[in-house]
């Protein structure tokens, strides 16, 4: 005969079981079908052989079920969470493929000029009192200084006719540029923006990513402004 007391070790020890298996996304309802069959009948077992001078108490058996529908629910939460989850990143990646042949603005101190144009942008968190922007070549010459003045918080397009400071056109191709801007006199964050043309969107189990061209691979998260 099974004592109830000798009976409650593989019950907890399945209860062990099915919270850890909680942990675990995407159970499928055939599992969780399987997992009430076996507590059942591990249950029902336990009362049949229960010693009839020391019964199980009804709180424990009452406990054990609430127990198991804890479980359950949670592995059917865990289902449906991962389902939402799957549905929003593919409604992500449908959707960024809108961008292919956009524009954007992503973080970088690049810019290119060709035929006289450059386009870039600056990331402002708060308002500034002046805002200036330096060009360089390759080996590191400031080529342009650009005076901006007062800006609000947020993005601003940056726009750059190619002219050199000494009024002569610069020749065409990569620069890096960096920001500086001041609020009453003290330096304030501000963040570079490179423009790139979006050419291909790859889905992922963390969303979509962009191929921005030369500014590489970057997440929809990083696109600061599409243009």
């Amino acid at each position: 005969m099974i004592s109830a007391t000798e009976d409650s070790n593989p019950t907890a020890a399945l209860i062990s079981s099915l919270n850890a298996n909680s942990n675990s996304a995407g159970k499928t309802e055939t599992n969780n079908a399987d997992t009430e069959d076996r507590f059942l009948k591990l249950l029902v077992t336990q009362m049949k052989n229960q010693d009839p001078l020391n019964p199980m108490d009804n709180a424990q058996v009452t406990s054990q079920l609430a127990q198991l529908s804890t479980v359950t629910g949670i592995d059917k939460l865990n289902a449906t969470l991962q389902a939402l989850s799957d549905n929003m990143s593919i409604g992500q990646s449908l959707s960024a493929t809108s961008m292919i042949g956009r524009g954007v603005l992503i973080p970088g101190s690049s810019i290119t000029l060709n035929d006289g144009k450059a386009i870039g942008g600056i990331e402002l968190t708060q308002p500034a009192d002046s805002l200036k922007v330096l060009i360089q070549d390759a080996a590191g010459n400031t080529v342009s200084s650009l005076q901006m003045g007062p800006q609000k918080a947020g993005v601003i397009p940056l726009a750059w006719d190619g002219q050199t400071d000494e009024g002569t056109p610069a020749v065409d191709g990569t620069y890096k540029f960096s920001v500086e801007a001041k609020l009453d006199s003290n330096q304030i964050d501000a963040t570079a923006l490179t423009f790139g043309m979006v050419n291909a969107v790859t889905p992922g189990v963390n969303g979509a990513t962009l191929d921005v061209g030369k500014a590489g691979s970057v997440s929809m998260s990083a696109v600061k402004q599409i243009i």
